[in-house]
């Protein structure tokens, strides 16, 4: 699991992610905390959190500061070729407040193993009834409007680009699309996504490809909360939708 942080000295759960790693059942996620060149003690805080479980956890240390979109691109690709993954593996980006839950991990890869077919499972934030998603009005509403934009943008009948927990098999077409640079940091969720309709023949399937349509689950989420200290503002916002 590749967690991107920047500037998260004060904000970082470790005791969440040390009482996650620690439980039998999760005994085969590692996690992979990526520094995008944060400015205060956040790779401290990182490399004593690591060395606390050495085999579970590491830090991937980027000098400056390039935004989440590289800091996930080159953490996921640093973890895909350094560690010989297969499609027998999984590789996932989370957010690192953990607004989604640690415990919606297992439960994706649990979506994996389910269908072979699968090839990548999204966090979706559906307040439906039951579940506890916690999302201010107008960051919902906004999402809403941009996720339909997105929606027709991709041709593909997805429902929330945006949530920062997306897991993914470790295929060829996974290390293709992360193989250079976002265009768009702003809503490089997006693109990653038109990327894999690029290498399937448009959405069409090619060749023994079947459709993105076939092969991504949207998972709703059974809990999800906006964290203090979000550091996408308006002008984020304003720039998300010029780079659609």
């Amino acid at each position: 699991i590749v967690v991107p942080c920047y500037n998260e000295e004060t904000r970082l759960p470790q005791q969440v992610f040390l009482d996650f790693v620690d439980q039998a059942a999760n005994k085969d996620v590692l996690f992979t905390f990526v520094n995008d060149g944060s400015s205060d003690g956040t790779l401290r805080v990182l490399r004593e959190l690591a060395a606390k479980r050495p085999q579970r956890m590491s830090v991937f240390n980027l000098e400056v500061n390039g935004g989440k979109a590289e800091a996930v691109r080159k953490g996921m690709l640093h973890v895909l070729l350094s560690r010989n993954l297969t499609r027998e593996d999984v590789v996932a980006f989370w957010d690192a407040d953990l607004a989604t839950p640690l415990e919606t991990i297992p439960r994706f890869m649990r979506k994996l193993e389910e269908n072979e077919k699968l090839e990548m499972v999204f966090g979706a934030r559906v307040a439906l009834l039951g579940r506890n998603i916690q999302r201010q009005f107008t960051r919902h509403y906004l999402g809403r409007v941009f996720a339909t934009l997105a929606s027709i943008v991709l041709n593909l009948r997805i429902y929330d680009t945006q949530c920062g927990a997306k897991m993914f098999r470790a295929t060829e077409d996974l290390r293709d699309a992360l193989s250079s640079p976002f265009t768009s940091g702003w809503i490089f969720d997006v693109e990653l996504i038109a990327r894999f309709i690029s290498l399937r023949g448009g959405g069409e399937g090619g060749g023994h490809k079947p459709p993105c349509e076939e092969v991504i689950y949207e998972y709703p989420l059974e809990e999800w909360r906006d964290v203090a200290g979000s550091k996408l503002g308006f002008l984020s916002k304003v720039k998300a939708l010029y780079g659609l």
